[in-house]
């Protein structure tokens, strides 16, 4: 129920947006990949279950092309006139706990290999005057973590196993994107994210890390 009105909130945001839009303005639909990695974080919390309280260091592994489903996002962008413009991102991330981190804390499972999901709202500035046929642009936003969590703190203990509404993140963004055709373009860029993930674990207890991410993407986009 959280979860819903969360991203309910996020889509009204955006649709009161674009209702405002001039019949000159543009919307943009992108789909992107790339490689994707994490940052080392600490990772504390309690299972009664299996490991009782802990505290660690986790090193993180992307897998970014390595599993399935790959790393990808989507997002579908408000230009305005002025190049100013508002999107609506989808990006799903993947983290996975080294192996040297599951020897050392004694965990089974400790990962978020079916998405360290973000849904952001982000504000964008390009600048197409720069260079012909070239658009730079940078952006930044914020938004929710919906990560699903796959966690067993012991052999034998109850494995969680699920998605959850985790917590805010925030994002930053820097790239370039070149217009193949009228309609059509291809762009790259980087983003750092940022999200604080409080999860609950199968038996009552919970475990918090927060996480960030680097991303260098490519992809396309469509113009409508």
């Amino acid at each position: 129920m959280l979860m819903s009105r969360a991203i309910s909130t996020l889509l009204i945001a955006f649709g009161a947006l674009a209702c405002s839009a001039s019949a000159h303005a543009e919307f943009e639909f992108r789909f992107y990949t790339g490689i994707q990695g994490a940052s080392d974080s600490q990772v504390k919390g309690d299972d009664s279950d299996g490991a009782g309280k802990f505290n660690f260091n986790a090193g993180w592994r992307g897998d970014s092309l390595s599993r399935k489903p790959p790393y990808y996002g989507l997002a579908l962008t408000w230009w305005r006139e002025d190049d100013w413009g508002v999107s609506l991102d989808f990006t799903h991330a993947k983290v996975y706990a080294d192996d040297k981190t599951l020897r050392k804390s004694g965990f089974e499972v400790l990962e978020f290999s079916d998405g360290l999901n973000l849904l952001m709202l982000n504000a964008l500035h390009r600048f197409p005057q720069l260079m012909p046929g070239y658009a730079p642009y940078v952006g930044a936003g914020a938004g929710l973590a919906i990560p699903h969590v796959e966690v067993q703190t012991r052999d034998g203990s109850r494995e969680t196993f699920e998605y959850q509404l985790a917590g805010p993140a925030v994002q930053l963004i820097g790239g370039i994107s070149y217009a193949m055709s009228a309609k059509w373009l291809a762009f790259t860029d980087f983003r750092v994210s940022y999200s604080q993930n409080s999860t609950r674990l199968e038996g009552g207890g919970e475990l918090k890390t927060n996480i960030v991410t680097q991303a260098l993407n490519v992809g396309v986009g469509y113009r409508f």
